[in-house]
């Protein structure tokens, strides 16, 4: 009993928990599923449809009250609530907002306003942000040396759910959108009350093995991908069956309950074991330092360091944020490499279209990109955790170098040579991915972890403000000038010079991001580096 009652009670339980949450959470991704369904039923045309899905893209990426609830139940020193307050926050306005769009769909309600329609869908993608917010924020705190990593593995799991929700369409709701709408009413907002509980911010020393057992869920979310993506590319091919759907189903599901429930056993249990061990020499000195983000008394002072450095050991409040130079420099880099990679996406099917690639060669473009996000987000953590632990790179640098290699995408799309979409999907989508797992690790090291949900979610409102100025002010602007004398536009020259300016943008923001490294060079090597190796261990 016992035993169980310290399994619940761990950083290692609380990550599985996390996990499990965000595999459910990305209901935003699923618009294109439902969208057909929600313009024929309320009489839209495609402009309606477009603006309504313009609040979705809000909605999804908005999450400046998340991160301003998260510090004021999660961070207070009083602990009232936790970060399970803000899990329910998102349950509310998950269950509310595709509960509405579901009963509008059905003919349950009278036929809304547009502007009813605009609110519900802003609420139920914005509750993505407060489960996002409450795993991605808490897992730092827990394992703070390793940053990189924990941000990677909850951003690619929540890339991730998008396909795992797809898989639960194709198993349960095949060719009934309105069914799904109330499926994605119920499931993201149970799982996240089952677990909430179990989501909470653990005060302790790390542990020389922390590496191990983050590695061992690294490795189950690389078999989850990979796993989904040889599933997504046999029904791009055959046509399952529905007991061979609900078999791949059920194997995914059973590896996803089990398998970060044995790992946070097993490092629950090894560090239990340790304890025990241990236990007379921490009776002899019962006064254990506690993991903090500040340097004690006793290491040794940061001296000489300018004001600019020295500013940065203080933890800042979003306003602080707002006002260096720092922050806009990361909103300018993030407004060029997220907001380019989602108009991307947003345009991929007509991009195929117009390239002359087959429907299944579209679907299987559109399909696997939620693999290339999940591989970005994931490996952009666990790499700069890694050369900044060996090499001592500050991660700006590595943002810098994902923005010209996304540049290069771009290129390689308006290029419209055979095959193009291939290459080009896969690089730009690894990149846009890899912007969601640095940005909120750079804003935890260069801001502080006590706003960081505050402050990175209001930098990742450069997303949406991109992807409208890329999607509707260039590429739409001249894909319609392209096709004015006809209903449709075929061949390179639609898009090609809209990817040429989007090039141009992600080489903008990569200049941007290597000024950002930089200015925090030093600040890395000076202040960084210093408190990962000074960081109290078990």
């Amino acid at each position: 009993m016992a035993q169980v009652e310290r399994l619940s009670s761990s950083k290692w339980t609380a990550t599985a928990a996390s996990i499990w949450i965000q595999s459910a959470a990305g209901s935003s991704y699923a618009f294109s599923i439902y969208s057909s369904a929600l313009k024929s039923s309320q009489g839209y045309d495609q402009s309606t449809l477009d603006t309504v899905s313009v609040f979705k893209d809000i909605g999804a990426n908005a999450g400046i009250l998340s991160g301003i609830l998260y510090s004021a139940v999660a961070l207070n020193r009083r602990r009232i609530g936790g970060p399970w307050v803000v899990h329910a926050a998102g349950a509310i306005q998950c269950f509310l907002g595709y509960f509405f769009l579901w009963a509008a769909v059905t003919g349950l309600v009278e036929r809304p306003p547009v502007a009813a329609v605009c609110l519900f869908m802003f609420l139920a993608a914005h509750a993505q942000t407060f489960y996002n917010t409450a795993n991605v924020v808490t897992g730092v705190h827990n394992f703070s040396e390793y940053g990189g990593t924990i941000v990677g593995i909850m951003k690619g799991f929540l890339g991730l759910s998008s396909a795992i929700l797809v898989q639960v369409y194709d198993t349960f709701c095949k060719g009934k959108p309105s069914t799904f709408l109330l499926m994605l009413a119920l499931l993201p907002a149970s799982v996240s009350i089952l677990f909430m509980p179990l989501v909470r911010i653990y005060e302790a020393h790390r542990a020389d093995t922390d590496k191990k057992y983050l590695n061992a869920f690294s490795a189950f979310a690389l078999l989850i991908a990979a796993y989904l993506m040889v599933i997504i590319i046999l029904e791009n091919i055959f046509s399952f069956t529905s007991w061979a759907s609900i078999a791949t189903f059920i194997a995914l599901l059973v590896v996803l309950i089990t398998s970060p429930l044995g790992i946070a056993t097993k490092a629950q249990k090894f560090e239990s074991n340790r304890l025990t061990v241990t236990l007379d020499p921490l009776l002899e000195n019962p006064e254990p330092r506690l993991a903090s983000s500040k340097f004690s008394a006793s290491e040794e002072p940061v001296e000489h360091e300018p004001e600019m450095l020295v500013d940065r050991l203080e933890d800042m409040n979003l306003l602080s944020a707002m006002g260096s130079v720092d922050f806009w420099l990361l909103f300018i880099a993030m407004i060029c490499g997220m907001g380019s990679g989602l108009a991307t996406i947003n345009n991929m099917s007509q991009i195929g279209q117009s390239l002359g690639y087959t429907t299944v060669e579209i679907n299987s473009f559109v399909s696997l990109w939620s693999i290339w996000n999940f591989l970005g987000r994931f490996g952009a953590g666990y790499v700069s955790d890694y050369l900044l632990h060996t090499r001592g790179w500050a991660r700006p640098l590595l943002m810098a170098l994902t923005l010209a290699t996304m540049a290069a995408g771009h290129i390689v799309i308006s290029s419209g040579f055979s095959g193009n979409l291939y290459v080009g999907s896969i690089l730009v989508g690894i990149c846009y991915g890899s912007q969601w797992s640095l940005m909120p690790t750079i804003t935890s090291e260069i801001f502080g972890i006590r706003h960081m949900g505050t402050i990175f979610n209001t930098i990742s409102i450069a997303s949406p403000i991109g992807s409208y100025i890329f999607s509707v002010r260039v590429i739409g602007y001249i894909y319609d000038k392209e096709a004015s004398a006809e209903d449709s536009c075929n061949g390179t020259h639609c898009f090609m010079l809209s990817f040429l300016i989007m090039a141009s943008v992600a080489f903008f923001g990569f200049l941007i991001a290597l000024g950002l490294f930089f200015r925090t060079r030093r600040f890395y090597s000076s202040i960084v580096l210093k408190r990962l190796r000074h960081s109290p261990r078990q």
